[in-house]
């Protein structure tokens, strides 16, 4: 057709979404009361010739019994759709008006099981083909003398994908009908009640459903207007015989509810579904994840451990791991202690690491369940936490570099388990936040398992960062290969200090970008005053006096400044973003779903400034002349979110998504229903694969 070649399909869209809205307009214009009785108008205005409707009804109307009055809807083609009480993004419910005694009651009309139908991100609640809506109807006292049949007035919106047109239609009741298959067609009402809680940004809805019933592909459709995201992935979980639905909130919606009504739809090849009510209640927690994004995104529990463990061991490569794992290690093997002090060593490390861990995760997990929106690495999202590492990078590296004696990461005290322990737990606190290629899975997992398994997912993480030094309190041959004692480790702690202090850079730019300029520089008074009462601890050291009360009189001052200066001076923003060449907007649903609209390929990345895993791949392959060339040529959208500071709205689609933090890379396809997750490794050859995918001319 000509509208098709000189229209955009994205206009098309929009032309749609203004005609539905402008048909909503006339209907509500004319409309009354939705299924009460009253007089009803005796002239249609608009017709049906779209989807016509006839009313029928059950027998004769009996005082006190219920009595079912049915409206039969019949599309004149396969292109016609109708909608549910609760449209969705667009569309609208039927309004109905019987003309019936005063004291006669409608009841809550009992509809099928609608469809999903998404179009340009909108989610739509329809009827497809011919359906039926049922009206129950209880008669009062002056059934005696009515003389029939009902009649009455109702208007609706018949759509296609591309238009909607108002209808409506004078009814007269006509005796008989279908009633039995008209029955079996509604959705049965559930005898017990669900439960329903809102928690955070989500809704969640327990709904008692026997563990037995099969569930191909569910979705629950909330009869509560803009309480909820209509096109938001839904999870499901099993917590015995009820079925637990997550799902995120209408962010423009007021985001609270008295009672909730909808349907559970099953899904799957049968189809089928029930209706329900709920009253606010205790909602269970945990369970297994039996459907939604998260369930086809979760591998089997070995691989996740597995994948845990591998990560937790990569992270001993890490420039704020590295010096310290190696000090501790040759520490360890200059000690020439016995395999029983080696091996109690070598446990009081992993207890460490492994209880930071646990410790981080439980918090996680904490957060979560109260609502809040957080992911892994939450901690650096904090300028507070921030700030004290930064203090302790740059201890560690004063002490890596002579300049006083501590302890517990000390070459020369190899031996104390206590010091070994407290140095676990610096390396894992250090070290979790830089999420590899092996860990993703596996803490996105983690989000979305029970609790006793989440836990000990974070535990194999803590076992693998543990895992090298473990290895060497227990294995004598290991411990034999490391180089023999000499003046060479002196020299290689003082190198080990040059990787630290990195670290300490890094955390100083952070900082920075968390709180703006003005907050770096108190936070670099109040370091250099700490490293000021350590160069006073190390004279005092190598003079054999006492250090520490030096230490507490000469530091205090700077951070109690400080502690006075940084809130005063925080910038809640912090620094901009910085620019990208590829000419990225800022995420946001809206943004994405406008991006998706347009028909082009999108690709959406997820960064942070703590990530080292996201710089490195946006420096070798994402901020590069060739991927911009390659995304122009494709007209490739590109969308990224700076997850630096606590972002709710981030944290909830990385959820949705699967994923724990970042990074994430997400790549939509030209009218592709979900994205494609990309590799936590990027290439540069990758992305331009992706784009060349998606040029004109290309299948």
């Amino acid at each position: 057709m000509l509208h098709a070649r000189i229209f955009p399909q994205a206009f098309r869209q929009f032309a749609a979404l203004v005609i539905a809205l402008a048909a909503m307009l006339l209907l509500a214009a004319g409309g009354h009361a939705q299924e009460t009785p009253g007089t009803a108008p005796r002239q249609a205005k608009f017709g049906d010739s779209n989807i016509a409707v006839a009313l029928h009804a059950e027998g004769a109307p009996v005082e006190g019994k219920e009595w079912l009055l049915a409206l039969h809807f019949m599309p004149s083609g396969p292109e016609w759709h109708g909608y549910w009480s609760n449209p969705g993004d667009a569309g609208q419910g039927m309004r109905l008006s019987l003309d019936l005694p005063p004291d006669w009651e409608v009841g809550e009309a009992r509809y099928p099981v609608p469809r999903r139908l998404l179009i340009s991100g909108l989610m739509n609640h329809i009827y497809e083909g011919p359906y039926t809506v049922l009206v129950p109807v209880r008669p009062g006292p002056s059934v005696k003398s009515f003389a029939g049949p009902v009649k009455g007035h109702i208007e609706y919106l018949a759509c296609t994908d591309q238009i909607c047109v108002p209808q409506d239609a004078v009814l007269t009741a006509q005796p008989g009908g279908d009633f039995a298959r008209w029955r079996a067609g509604a959705a049965p009402l559930l005898d017990a009640k669900a439960r329903f809680a809102i928690t955070g940004k989500t809704l969640r809805v327990a709904i008692p459903l026997p563990a037995s019933m099969g569930l191909g592909d569910p979705h629950v459709f909330i009869g509560n207007e803009r309480l909820v995201a209509y096109a938001a992935p839904q999870t499901f979980r099993r917590v015995g015989d009820v079925l637990v639905a997550e799902i995120p909130l209408d962010p423009y919606g007021t985001g609270k509810a008295e009672g909730l009504s909808g349907i559970l739809a099953f899904g799957g090849g049968e189809g089928g579904g029930v209706a329900f009510k709920a009253d606010l209640g205790a909602v269970p927690s945990g369970g297994e994840v039996v459907a939604g994004p998260q369930a086809a995104m979760t591998p089997p529990l070995w691989t996740l451990i597995l994948g845990a463990l591998a990560g937790g061991l990569l992270l001993n490569i890490m420039p704020c791991v590295f010096p310290i794992l190696s000090l501790k290690a040759i520490a360890l093997a200059r000690a020439g202690e016995s395999e029983a002090r080696a091996r109690a060593e070598g446990l009081a490390y992993t207890a460490g690491v492994v209880l930071a861990c646990l410790a981080l995760g439980a918090l996680l997990l904490a957060l979560r369940a109260a609502g809040e929106q957080v992911g892994w690495a939450f901690q650096l999202q904090e300028p507070g936490v921030v700030v004290a590492l930064l203090v302790l990078a740059a201890a560690i590296t004063a002490n890596f570099a002579g300049l006083f004696e501590l302890p517990s990461i000390s070459m020369s005290m190899g031996g104390e388990r206590t010091g070994a322990f407290a140095t676990g737990l610096l390396a894992a606190f250090v070290a979790t936040p830089c999420t590899g290629p092996f860990m993703a899975a596996a803490l996105g997992a983690a989000l979305l398992l029970p609790v006793p398994l989440a836990l000990l997912l974070f535990a194999c993480l803590g076992l693998g960062l543990a895992l090298p030094f473990l290895l060497l309190g227990f294995v004598p041959p290991l411990r034999r290969m490391l180089p023999k004692p000499g003046a060479w480790m002196e020299r290689f702690r003082r190198i080990m200090a040059i990787p630290m202090a990195l670290t300490a850079l890094a955390l100083l730019w952070l900082t920075v970008q968390l709180g703006g300029r003005p907050f770096g520089a108190i936070a670099l008074v109040m370091v250099f005053g700490v490293l000021l009462g350590l160069f006073v601890v190390g004279k005092l050291q190598r003079g054999g006096k006492m250090a520490w009360p030096a230490f507490a009189l000469v530091a205090a001052p700077f951070v109690a400044f400080a502690a006075i200066g940084l809130p005063s001076v925080y910038e809640a923003k912090g620094a901009a973003p910085s620019a990208s060449i590829l000419n990225a907007q800022p995420f946001s649903a809206d943004a994405l779903a406008k991006a998706r609209a347009s028909g082009k390929p999108v690709f959406v990345y997820f960064t942070a400034d703590w990530c080292l895993t996201c710089k490195v791949n946006e420096a070798s392959s994402i901020e590069r002349e060739s991927t911009r060339d390659a995304f122009a040529k494709a007209g490739v959208v590109t969308i990224v979110g700076d997850w630096t500071r606590r972002d709710e709205a981030i944290t909830q689609f990385l959820t949705a998504q699967g994923a724990a933090g970042v990074p994430l890379y997400l790549w939509y396809a030209p009218g592709a229903a979900t994205p494609e997750q990309l590799p936590q490794v990027l290439t540069p050859e990758l992305l331009e694969r992706q784009a060349a995918q998606g040029s004109p001319g290309t299948s």
